[in-house]
């Protein structure tokens, strides 16, 4: 499962290990995976002497061949013991009835395989001895090992992963072996620091990193995971209190028990530096050879940058091989385990992620593996929000993309025309570190899933958050592809976050969501006291991209430099990308403001080693966001005037 953002991930991470994504629906057929395979455990050898803990599982049909399905995890293969089966072995229900040679496996320093464990281990380019090993070569030497010692495979592999055994499946699949015929990298981290799980603009993503690094710790191996997992105290249910009182995050690392370098390397590399340089995986994603599918969530608060970088590396280094990006309306690791109908209030009004495990990932493994029907997939396959379509495209960012400017403009205006010379030259606000603005309106200690489509009404009223809005909509407004800002800012301080939101406004009579409107069974029913308040969909600000940029970056992710207070400069940056219709009768809006917390680390607003900042660090800035002809501050989006037929869903 991926990298875990709370501590009830903690406890539900081992829980998905052991059924692997099983179906939520209460009603699904049961399939007794005993009954139908035999399991094996191994330790497999690799080219320098480690053995890497390996569970297979072999149909008990021997009367075919099978593929092997290989998934490569830090988290655990358990249950542990060949009389013990998981009650799910491959990303859905119809992997196991069709027939796998399934084979999960810890990686190097994790749980039962040997070795030492290296966050994302960078990948050697040119190995020169044994002793020169990556995930690559571990993949290798474990599909050699496999065909020659488990009977009954047809000589194919495939792998799949999940965030981190996401990644694992990217970095695996480097100069591939020559029985490797399909892969599928999920949620794939790709660049730790270049908007994955720990940067995002440069901004330290501090709430899911902490979370994340309480559970994930260092390991001496072999050893097999707790019986009982201790989710980590916070002392408070509130995330902002306990990181707003916690003052400089290097002082986090008190907290884990001694066992903060994970954590430590991700905040202490506050710069793109060679430690993170020799983590990304886009460079060295050559001599691949088989078929590959990449799936992402635009809900994904993790990895959503990973699929992108991950598709767009393999199409650039390899060519003649089949490569297909799918996206989806799911957070992390959603497709895998949810219905994917809604997310929190917001409906996409049909089970997406069933119809992606049956329609697109099960037939893509089948075809590759088996040699089975033609799953006749496109070069991108993308949910498209607001509509609720699935789209298919020849390339991404759709070549019928074309980039146009939403121009911020005096009043609070928002306009694809640029300002007008008689315009005001600039709106400002006050950032106060002591009180920066929160990213929900609810308190809770993890990064909550809902979060990147949640409701920022609370956040257009604050007097630090500039909101910048269009006239309603006369016709749809479909954006499909990376969102751009390119802002014209002053500050009177020496560094300052700058927080760009895009969100759709729905109209004031748009209709409540089912999960607030009365049960059937209640309509009737006489109040016997005094209910909750209602909640009302119309007006709701439905953020559909927001990024943090940490202006110290403005230049360069390597070398930060300060800002001269009241000195106009600009500052351009890349958003993840979206795929969304704003309909008619909605509005588009962009706010603008220096914190995000504790979704991200405080900017103290002073040039400091920010780990370290003290109190008197942070400091009170005014902030200026500049709209004059000559300085049009703005977000770039592409603009799709033809999305083309919606794709049927059945």
């Amino acid at each position: 499962m991926p990298r875990c953002l709370s501590p009830i991930f903690v406890l539900a991470i081992l829980a998905f290990n052991i059924n692997l994504a099983a179906q939520n629906k209460s009603d699904a057929p049961e399939y007794d995976v005993k009954e139908h395979y035999t399991k094996y455990e191994y330790r497999i050898p690799m080219r320098d002497g480690v053995r890497l803990f390996t569970s297979v599982y072999v149909p008990k049909d021997s009367s075919h061949s099978y593929p092997f399905l290989i998934n490569r995890t830090p988290y655990s293969v358990a249950p542990y013991g060949v009389d013990l089966y998981r009650k799910q072995l491959g990303p859905s229900p119809e992997f196991d009835k069709a027939g796998y040679i399934f084979v999960l496996q810890d990686v190097r320093g994790r749980f039962m395989s040997e070795g030492t464990f290296v966050e994302m281990r960078p990948h050697i380019d040119n190995k020169k001895s044994k002793q020169d090993v990556d995930d690559a070569s571990d993949l290798y030497d474990t599909i050699d090992w496999l065909l020659k010692n488990v009977p009954d495979n047809n000589g194919n592999a495939g792998i799949w992963g999940i965030s981190y055994p996401g990644f694992f499946t990217s970095a695996s699949i480097i100069d591939s072996h020559p029985a490797l015929k399909a892969a599928s990298p999920q949620a794939p981290m790709t660049d730790l620091f270049m908007g994955d799980d720990a940067y995002h603009g440069g901004a330290f993503m501090l709430n899911a990193n902490f979370g994340f690094y309480a559970f994930f710790k260092p390991q001496d191996n072999p050893q097999l995971p707790p019986k009982t997992p201790v989710s980590f105290d916070y002392g408070t249910k509130d995330a902002y209190e306990f990181y707003l009182n916690a003052g400089a995050i290097s002082n986090l690392s008190k907290f884990l028990e001694g066992k903060s370098a994970l954590f430590d390397d991700q905040m202490r590399h506050d710069t793109y530096d060679d430690y993170w340089k020799a983590r990304n995986l886009a460079p060295h994603m050559k001599n691949i050879h088989c078929a590959v599918l990449t799936v992402g969530g635009w809900f994904d608060a993790e990895d959503l940058q990973g699929p992108f970088s991950t598709f767009h590396a393999i199409d650039k280094n390899n060519s003649g091989i089949f490569n297909a990006l799918v996206v989806g309306p799911w957070v992390h690791g959603g497709w895998a385990r949810y219905d994917g109908e809604h997310l929190g209030r917001v409906e996409f009004s049909f089970n997406t992620g069933e119809y992606y495990r049956k329609n697109i990932l099960f037939p893509f493994f089948e075809q590759y593996l088996k040699g089975n029907s033609d799953a006749k997939l496109p070069k991108a396959y993308v949910f498209e929000t607001g509509t609720n379509v699935w789209r298919r495209y020849s390339a991404w960012p759709p070549k019928e993309a074309e980039p146009k400017t939403l121009y911020l403009q005096a009043g609070g205006g928002l306009s694809f025309d640029p300002p007008s010379s008689e315009a005001s030259a600039f709106d400002e606000y006050v950032s106060d570190p002591a009180k920066p603005v929160p990213f929900v309106n609810y308190t809770s200690t993890n990064v909550p899933q809902e979060y990147m489509l949640s409701d920022q009404r609370f956040a257009d009223s604050r007097t630090d958050v500039l909101v910048y809005e269009t006239p309603v909509l006369q016709e749809d407004v479909t954006i499909a592809g990376p969102i751009s800002p390119r802002l014209f800012v002053s500050t009177t301080g020496t560094d300052s976050d700058w927080d760009v939101k895009v969100i759709d406004v729905y109209p004031a009579d748009y209709p409540d969501s089912k999960f607030d409107q009365p049960k059937p069974e209640e309509k009737d029913k006489p109040r016997t006291d005094v209910p909750p308040p209602s909640f009302n969909m119309g007006g709701y600000q439905q953020l559909v991209r927001g990024e943090p940029f940490r202006g110290k970056f403005r230049h360069s992710f390597e070398k930060p430099e300060p800002f001269t207070p009241g000195k106009v400069e600009e500052i351009d940056f890349h958003m993840q990308d979206v795929n969304h219709t704003f309909r008619r009768g909605h509005r588009i809006m962009v706010q603008v403001q220096s914190s995000w917390f504790p979704l991200t680390d405080r900017n103290p607003q002073s040039f400091v080693n920010i780990p370290d900042a003290k109190p008197a660090d942070f400091v009170k800035a005014t902030e200026r966001v500049y709209h004059t002809e000559a300085q049009a501050s703005g977000v770039v989006v592409g603009v799709v005037h033809s999305p083309g037929s919606a794709e049927e869903h059945k």
